[in-house]
């Protein structure tokens, strides 16, 4: 007869000796559990925090728990774009949608080997600029503290506060230290930003569709057609979508007449958009890559349907519902599709996305760059592509 080797049953017996514990313990708990079987809690996850409160025997944060429960039971209904954010991250959201900030407005990047933040970015007219920050300067600590200790995120957030508070900052400029106290100010980021290339492209780049995106692309347009641009080149790669609202202004301001955007709610209800006879008659392009979302994917497919502009680039995310945001009573926020939304053609983008009319791709190491806005023009594969396109139509 076969034996154990007796590793093997050194193991079977330890199971079983957790298998008695295990039950043990599973009977200790039935039992305690018997004064609260009448718990009259309203759902699963308070009955939860009622044996909590009653039986665990450390200290817990009520509402860290609360925010992961309440981000878990969101993430479970299966929608990708629906998602929960506590109250201070809600903060941080209405920041990025509404294309400002209180701060100084600078950009960084972590630089071990200079032993700090290097600043990337001085946004014109900022208090960063009025208090003498150039490119290149080393942030090495912020109100006393290191920000390589602090990180990123910790230095930000030091460095952000109330307007019209100051922040004091020591900086590395070419070897010397410098010791600068700037005063917080709310810095309207900029959402779209045009410049006139070579043979008359204007290039206009779309950050994203939220607060004051229609008034500056439009903007841009316009100022690039006075100057003489006889095509136009947009960018919305890397742009994560915005506003309906936003996004039907801008494409009413460049098609003509006809149907701009169709959705249907939760409840069946169809609503359908129109452009007026007013539209703008140049050779158009759009640059799109797999991180081009939402209202991004939709204004270049749009441009594409109508037949006034060609796409280029890799295809698009694929998102094809629309969401509403609800302020709950503690100050956190919940936002959910509520709707689909389609395409002048009626087709929908949901797991689809765009199909470039040209389609390039780029090495990892320059759509690195190109995230960080440091690759150059004429290593931009998909940028080169369309600005033949385009000129080959102006020609």
């Amino acid at each position: 007869m076969k034996k154990f080797p007796k590793v093997l049953l050194i193991a079977f017996l330890f199971v079983c000796a957790i298998g008695a514990t295990f039950f043990i313990t599973l009977h200790e708990a039935q039992k305690l559990a018997v004064p609260q079987a009448q718990s009259t809690a309203g759902s699963k996850i308070d009955e939860i925090m009622e044996y909590m409160d009653y039986y665990f025997v450390d200290e817990y944060d009520e509402d860290a728990m609360s925010d992961a429960a309440a981000a878990a039971l969101v993430d479970a209904n299966g929608d990708r774009w629906s998602y929960y954010l506590s109250a201070a991250e809600y903060q941080d959201y209405l920041e990025t949608v509404n294309n400002a900030y209180v701060g100084i407005g600078v950009t960084i990047l972590t630089d071990e080997d200079a032993g700090g933040m290097r600043i990337e970015t001085v946004t014109a007219g900022s208090p960063a600029e009025a208090a003498g920050i150039q490119v290149g300067d080393v942030i090495v600590s912020v109100e006393g503290q290191s920000t390589l200790e602090l990180g990123m995120d910790g230095t930000r957030d030091i460095v952000r506060g109330e307007a019209g508070t100051s922040v004091h900052m020591e900086l590395l400029r070419d070897g010397e230290t410098l010791e600068v106290d700037v005063q917080r100010g709310t810095i309207e980021t900029p959402v779209a930003a045009g410049e006139l290339l070579d043979g008359g492209v204007g290039y206009i780049s779309i950050v994203n569709f939220d607060d004051r995106c229609s008034n500056e692309v439009i903007a841009c347009i316009e100022d690039l057609r006075a100057a003489g641009a006889k095509a136009l080149l947009f960018d919305v790669r890397f742009n994560p979508g915005g506003y309906q609202e936003e996004l039907v202004k801008v494409l009413d301001y460049l098609l003509p007449e006809g149907v701009i955007f169709k959705s249907v709610d939760f409840q069946g209800n169809e609503e359908t958009e129109y452009s007026d006879a007013s539209c703008v008659e140049l050779p158009m392009a759009v640059l799109v890559n797999e991180d081009s979302y939402s209202a991004a994917e939709y204004f270049a497919a749009a441009l594409q349907e109508y037949g006034v502009a060609d796409v280029i680039g890799m295809s698009t995310v694929g998102k094809g519902n629309y969401q509403n945001g609800f302020v709950l009573s503690d100050g956190s926020f919940l936002n959910i599709s509520t709707g689909k939304y389609f395409t002048p053609q009626g087709k929908s983008l949901t797991d689809v996305g765009i199909t470039p009319d040209v389609e390039i791709d780029l090495s990892d190491e320059n759509y690195t760059a190109l995230y960080y806005s440091q690759l150059a023009a004429e290593d931009d594969a998909q940028l080169q592509a369309a600005l033949e396109l385009l000129l080959d139509k102006i020609a």
